[in-house]
């Protein structure tokens, strides 16, 4: 049998380059109490590099242990504590050194190792103490969860278990220790509802709130109140009181209602949520030892899945291409940006207005055709303003100055004479738009940029007939603005650099993904979504039933169904949009007889809610007209994802972006596409759908994948 010590010396050789966390110990005198230890986690780096825990990592807070275990047994101490270095508890597991596992036995070592460290806290022979100062993820939260007592700072911004949001479970404690400290419904919320719901974080005080904390400090002193506060608990004045867990019926329906978050979530698509939720079920018992086997199995599977190696593919995405765009000049050519103009001033100008405010914090003025829009526009961002204020989000200062700074004119000369930026966001149709663009350059300033939010237009084009196309670039948002992170930036046939490295320097500012897109018709997310949904209604129109078409493609996990989708982006967009793709590639995009006379009919989808579920609207029912080829959801699903692939490989080999990553990165960031497809292409690869439609794999052996 391995001991602690060589089953982590075994996973450090297999990861040379991990930032190793020290575990420093130092002594200090608890006031009327005693001598105290205190662990403090640092990896040497400021907060923006994270603390982790690799296998060297838990081996210096192992030994860390052995010197605390000793001066207890001794009596030399009277408890100790675990603390994080300023702004940085810890936030887990390093993911670096999970990619580079490559057997079973490897990764269980991994959750065992985890395990054996973090338990010996519970089993010291003094109280320990978590002191939770700044960002704590994962086995961050874990490690303090095998404490005694823990205390949280209300200043701490994000506090999560998101395991199940990567493919994985809360394999160091999480799933077996957390329903016994606050319950299983309120661990279920933390474990899979946050997690899969786009990684929720919880702050300081919602960490107390639920009872994973046992007290709470202002951050300026927070490691000082702790220490006054666990000497009170040393010495027995203050006795930390916690409600009895229901280990009844309210357990059983506790995990009934995490299965329910889980499929209207992923559909069965991914194991990690219900792996969690059978290790939450049996640690009903409170038999901790049987809880953590449980997770150190589950860890093990799931780290060898193809899940958990798309998520932590799709994290890096994210992390990392997502804030060092491909392709993207040197940012130093950028100019900066005083003032921001919005032609149009309809509900999607007014949220781009809002957005510029608050991120850019200069003068947005919005124009449109009459003062009564104009009016409205400007209306509507003073509202959501007032809105933030409400919600405590912003204070009276701030929301002053930012309705101060969003105005309307209907004289773009007036409006735009002094303008570095103007974003059109007026009617989707290319006469519209270029008329827009010559009424803006006559009276911008020459160093201007001219921002267009198309979804599916060219920019070149909307650019051609202008005296300085050069400055023209495609800036595409997705709605709702304020919540979904990616823009695509398109570069016209004459867009220089300074204008694209601009409009990089914008979307930075505005705390979106910014992803370099040629102008190709519908770009990345329109152009995919768009072959993917045309391929559904197909089938309907073929003869398929709308019920079968739908629920084929439920395994993937999608955020919504793809009439859901179609009914939030409109149907009318929708045929549009296909109707764009089938002028530019008629072999492989239809227009949809049924959608075109849904749209005709006025209605707004295809379902009605009158049960509260979705239900087909018996008078889009009436409208469709099918033909006589009914195929299975099988049938349906392969044919979906093969033109799904067929799409990609074309977009790849015509350069519409850098790499199959930055597909999945649209994807993910623009349609939510889920983490544990890692985008798409992972998935596509994985199920071999990729080298049956294009004849190679999208990415290479090892990325999202178990190295071979």
């Amino acid at each position: 049998m391995s001991t602690t010590a060589e089953l982590l010396k075994g996973a450090a050789e297999l990861f040379p380059d991990e930032v190793v966390t020290q575990a420093h110990v130092r002594h200090l005198d608890l006031p009327g109490a005693g001598r105290f230890a205190l662990i403090t986690l640092d990896n040497g780096f400021d907060h923006t590099k994270p603390t982790t825990f690799g296998p060297k990592s838990l081996a210096n807070l192992n030994i860390a242990i052995d010197q605390v275990e000793a001066e207890a047994k001794a009596g030399e101490i009277v408890g100790a504590g675990i603390t994080g270095k300023p702004f940085i508890f810890a936030v887990g597991a390093d993911l670096k050194g999970v990619e580079l596992l490559k057997k079973h036995e490897d990764a269980l070592a991994i959750g065992k190792g985890g395990h054996d460290v973090f338990k010996r806290l519970s089993s010291l022979a003094v109280p320990t103490f978590a002191y939770y100062n700044g960002a704590a993820m994962g086995g961050g939260v874990e490690v303090g969860l095998h404490c005694t007592y823990r205390t949280v700072s209300k200043a701490i911004p994000a506090f999560s278990l998101p395991e199940v949001f990567l493919g994985l479970v809360p394999g160091w404690g999480g799933c077996a220790l957390l329903p016994n400290l606050i319950g299983a419904d309120r661990a279920v919320s933390v474990i899979i509802e946050n997690s899969l719901n786009q990684n929720k974080q919880l702050r300081g005080k919602q960490v107390f709130d639920l009872g994973i904390a046992d007290a709470i400090f202002e951050g300026a002193d927070f490691l000082e109140q702790s220490l006054l506060w666990t000497a009170s608990v040393l010495k027995g004045e203050l006795e930390v009181a916690r409600p009895e867990v229901d280990r009844g019926e309210a357990w059983d329906q506790a995990v009934e209602r995490g299965r329910a978050i889980a499929d209207s979530k992923v559909h069965g698509a991914a194991p990690a949520a219900y792996r969690a939720l059978d290790i939450i079920a049996a640690a009903k018992n409170g038999d901790l030892r049987q809880g953590f086997d449980a997770e150190d199995q589950a860890l093990a599977d799931l780290i060898m899945g193809g899940e958990l190696r798309s998520g932590i593919y799709a994290f890096n995405l994210v992390q990392k291409r997502g804030k060092r765009p491909a392709g993207a000049p040197d940012k130093s050519l950028a100019r900066p940006v005083n003032k921001v103009g919005v032609v149009g001033a309809g509900l999607m100008a007014s949220q781009l207005a809002l957005l510029f405010a608050r991120r850019l914090e200069v003068p947005v003025v919005l124009t449109d055709i009459d003062q009564e829009r104009v009016d409205k526009g400007v209306g509507y961002v003073h509202g959501e303003i007032d809105k933030l204020l409400l919600k405590g989000r912003i204070n009276q200062d701030k929301a002053n100055r930012l309705k101060a700074a969003v105005t309307g004119s209907l004289d773009k000369a007036a409006a735009f004479g002094d303008a570095d930026f103007v974003i059109e966001a007026v009617f989707e149709e290319m006469g519209v738009k270029q008329q827009v663009f010559a009424e803006v350059e006559a009276v911008v300033p020459e160093h201007a940029i001219l921002a267009t939010n198309t979804s599916s237009l060219s920019v070149t084009e909307m650019a051609s007939k202008l005296k300085h196309p050069e400055r023209v670039v495609g800036f595409h948002f997705f709605n709702p603005v304020a919540i979904l992170p990616l823009l695509e930036i398109v570069r016209g046939e004459r867009t220089d650099d300074a204008s694209l490295a601009t409009a990089f320097g914008v979307a930075k500012k505005l705390k979106k993904t910014a992803v370099l897109v040629k102008d190709a018709p519908a770009f990345v997310v329109n152009r995919i979504l768009t072959r993917f949904m045309g391929e559904i209604q197909n089938v309907i129109d073929e003869g398929t039933p709308v019920v079968t078409a739908e629920k084929a493609v439920e395994p993937l996990g999608l955020p919504m169904s793809p009439l859901v989708l179609l009914e939030l982006v409109g149907p009318a967009i929708g045929l549009h949009v296909s109707e764009t793709l089938h002028g530019a590639f008629p072999e492989r995009f239809t227009v949809s007889p049924n959608l075109a006379a849904v749209v005709k009919a006025g209605k707004r989808g295809f379902y009605v809610y009158d049960s509260g579920k979705p239900e087909l609207d018996p008078e889009v029912a009436a409208l469709l007209v099918q033909g006589d080829s009914v195929l299975t959801e099988e049938q349906v699903r392969a044919r979906v994802l093969d033109a799904v692939a067929q799409e990609i490989g074309l977009m790849l080999d015509e350069g519409v972006v850098a790499e199959a990553q930055d597909i999945d990165l649209c994807l993910i960031t623009g349609a939510g596409w889920p983490f544990h497809l890692g985008g798409i292409t992972p998935y596509l690869d994985r199920e071999g759908v990729s080298e049956r439609v294009i004849g190679r794999r999208f990415l290479a052996e090892g990325v999202a994948s178990v190295p071979a």
